[in-house]
C-alpha cells in the first residue's frame, strides 16, 4: 500500500521524524510558535514589510519537529501549502510567483521610502532590504509548471 495514503499526506513531504521533539512542552512551544508564524506570514500578505515566506517556512519547521497533524494542515492550505512544499523540496518556485513578489516588493518599499518614510537612513535600510530580498528571490530556482 502506497505510504502517503497511510498517513494521509497525499504525497507531501514527511516532517522529520528523526529529530521529532518528544518533549511536550518543547513541543507545545513549537506548536505556538509555528501558530504564531502563520499568522505573521498571513499579515505579511497585506503589510509590505512583514516578509510572508519565512514566516511560513519556520512555522513548517516549527509543525514539523511538533505535530504532524499541524504540519499537514500547513501544507494543505490552498494558497500556501504548495509554495511550501516545493520550496522544502528545492523545486524552486515559478516564474510568475517570482514576478510577482519582486515587484509587489519593489511598489511597496518604493512607496513606503519615498511617501511615507522621511528618515534618509531608513529609505536606504527599506532599499537594501529590497535589494537584498530581490536576490534571494532571484537566487531560489524557478520552478518550471
Amino acid at each position: 500500500m502506497d505510504e502517503s495514503k497511510v498517513n494521509g499526506n497525499q504525497g507531501l513531504p514527511e516532517p522529520n521524524q528523526e529529530i521529532k521533539v518528544s518533549n511536550k512542552f518543547l513541543s507545545g512551544l513549537l506548536v505556538i510558535s509555528g501558530t504564531i508564524s502563520v499568522l505573521l506570514g498571513f499579515l505579511g500578505v497585506f503589510l509590505p514589510l512583514l516578509p510572508t515566506t519565512p514566516f511560513l517556512l519556520l512555522a513548517a519547521f516549527c509543525f514539523a519537529k511538533s505535530s504532524n497533524g499541524f504540519y499537514n494542515w500547513l501544507l494543505h492550505i490552498k494558497w500556501f501549502g504548495k509554495y511550501i512544499t516545493n520550496y522544502r523540496e528545492k523545486k524552486g518556485v515559478p516564474l510568475k510567483i517570482k514576478v510577482l513578489a519582486i515587484s509587489f516588493l519593489w511598489l511597496t518599499i518604493l512607496v513606503s521610502a519615498f511617501v511615507i518614510v522621511q528618515n534618509l537612513f531608513v529609505r536606504i535600510l527599506l532599499i537594501l532590504i529590497a535589494i537584498g530580498v530581490t536576490i534571494h528571490l532571484l537566487l531560489i530556482r524557478t520552478l518550471k509548471e
